[in-house]
């Protein structure tokens, strides 16, 4: 792991040198492109089906709800096996399916329904790789090259919106949709021969290997107690509930409006233009705001943007207004992924992504449903209005719910005690009883008191359950902290998983004590 820098890198450009990072930022742009032609292929298929605007809105559902369903098996897989084999795994799977899809439409077997289920099964594929793809990427760059490394990713993935719809509109209109699924399947070859290629270091545990159950868990228990990560969520997860019409009813908008699939290709490749432009301008603001007034801003321009396509019924100017909203979207979603990236250690990582994934999925699949069912019964415009309006005044949640500084957060290992020694003699199962005997001076009582309150939450975080604090009533300066752990295993990855970042909440602790506090083990029988 890479030392930690005191602030990130303000160089765009300086995660390029990685040449595992290059190769794979260059496959992925194609791969990209791909699943844009896909995406837009899917939407003009479902409106030359002669299906409602509720089947329209259902294909975005169907591209999120896997990530909402499958989110946190995908993230504890890639935390427990090898990030590498996965996502070889998963991008086998999805050149299978995209052929499938390209098969049938070509063959002229494609119905609304089957597409929504191929849609479906395609995503899922997406979905189960995306924690850990997302996880590999401090891997690949420096810490302080991470926000860049983001920005470059988000810069592919908005070069791909740009040219992926726009092309989409071309191919579909002069080779027809069959073309343009098949298209996207041959765009994941050079992904799969980049991560084949990629000599990706072992992975060497000093404890035994978690259960998919335990994983998952061990997840929600991370989550439950972090509270910068909840933050996050809680104010992306209300975001893209708002922000998922734009694109969920642009479809059936630039269809009322120009009536071919140019013209909605055209709105894309304005969307994508304008995230671009977005990801670069994004660097410099943060040199100079925080991430929290940035994603503040970007949300409430993206509020108006959307408000803007329920007013305006030009094509011309639909592409002004998907240009800002483009660069308002990259604004707030990719300080989204980098204060999660930066908020969740290394043996956490894919799982506390995924949980992530849920709630960000999860919002867009719940709002791509409420917003469709809302254009059928009052119009386009009117549910564009609510949406809009509805993302700007989410912008009042900053008050309440501050993003965290990430500045400086140093998540590496540290290690203070060794891992307890037990004999031979002992078959050690669980769960077990951890016991830590303080002996604390009346003058340091309050501060021994705030600083156990917060070790608490960190012992929780990291395994244990039942915590508790008790005074003995002999001995008015003797404090004896409790808590029980699942297994012997679970409690020995507990050792694993303080960070430095926990350092400081130690060193307050000894400053409170007279002794060095006395520790024991003991299992049940």
């Amino acid at each position: 792991m890479p030392n930690l820098p005191n602030r990130p890198s303000n160089s765009l450009w300086r995660p390029l040198r990685s040449p595992t990072f290059r190769n794979l930022l260059t496959a992925n742009v194609v791969s990209d492109i791909g699943t844009f032609m896909q995406s837009v292929g899917a939407a003009w298929l479902m409106v030359s089906l002669n299906a409602g605007p509720m089947y329209v809105a259902l294909i975005q559902t169907a591209s999120a709800l896997p990530f909402f369903v499958l989110a946190l098996p995908a993230g504890a897989v890639g935390d427990i096996l090898d990030r590498r084999r996965i996502i070889f795994c998963t991008e086998s799977w999805m050149i299978a399916v995209a052929s499938l899809v390209a098969g049938l439409t070509l063959a002229g077997l494609m119905s609304p329904v089957l597409l929504l289920i191929l849609t479906f099964a395609l995503s899922s594929g997406d979905a189960f790789e995306s924690p850990t793809w997302r996880a590999v990427l401090p891997e690949l760059v420096e810490k302080e090259d991470l926000p860049a490394a983001s920005a470059l990713n988000g810069i592919e993935f908005n070069f791909a919106r740009a040219i992926g719809p726009a092309l989409a509109g071309a191919v579909v209109a002069f080779a027809g949709v069959g073309i343009a699924f098949l298209t996207n399947a041959v765009s994941f070859v050079g992904v799969i021969l980049v991560v084949f290629r990629w000599k990706r270091p072992v992975v060497k545990r000093a404890t035994a290997p978690e259960t998919l159950a335990g994983a998952t868990r061990a997840a929600i228990r991370y989550v439950r107690y972090s509270p910068g990560v909840r933050r996050v969520l809680v104010r992306s997860g209300i975001g893209m509930f708002f922000a998922s019409a734009l694109l969920a009813l642009l479809p059936s908008l630039a269809h009322r409006i120009s009536g071919s699939p140019i013209g909605y290709g055209v709105l894309l490749g304005g969307f994508g233009a304008g995230a671009v432009l977005g990801a670069l301008v994004l660097q410099g603001a943060r040199a100079h705001w925080s991430a929290d007034f940035i994603v503040s801003v970007g949300i409430a321009a993206f509020g108006l943007a959307t408000m803007a396509a329920g007013v305006l019924h030009a094509i011309w100017l639909l592409g002004l207004v998907m240009v800002v909203g483009g660069a308002a979207w990259v604004s707030f979603l990719s300080l989204f992924n980098v204060q999660i990236l930066n908020l969740a250690p290394d043996w956490v990582r894919a799982r506390v992504l995924s949980i992530a994934m849920l709630v960000f999925q999860g919002a867009v699949a719940a709002g791509s449903t409420t917003w469709g069912a809302l254009a059928a019964r009052r119009g386009i415009d009117v549910a564009f209005l609510w949406a809009g309006g509805g993302a700007i005044l989410s912008t009042v949640l900053a008050i309440f719910l501050r993003l965290p500084d990430t500045t400086g957060l140093d998540l590496t290992p540290w290690r203070p005690w060794q891992a307890p020694m037990v004999g031979a003699e002992f078959d050690v199962g669980g769960p077990v009883l951890v016991t830590l005997e303080y002996d604390v001076p009346p003058e340091h009582l309050a501060d021994f008191l705030a600083v156990m309150h917060e070790f608490g939450r960190i012992r929780r975080r990291d395994g244990a359950s039942r915590w508790g604090l008790c005074r003995d009533l002999e001995i008015p300066s003797r404090y004896l902290e409790t808590f029980m752990v699942g297994s012997w295993d679970e409690h020995l990855r507990q050792h694993e998983r303080l960070t430095q970042a926990d350092s400081g909440i130690e060193q307050r602790l000894r400053g409170c004590l007279r002794t060095v506090p006395v520790v024991r083990h003991l299992v049940y029988l």
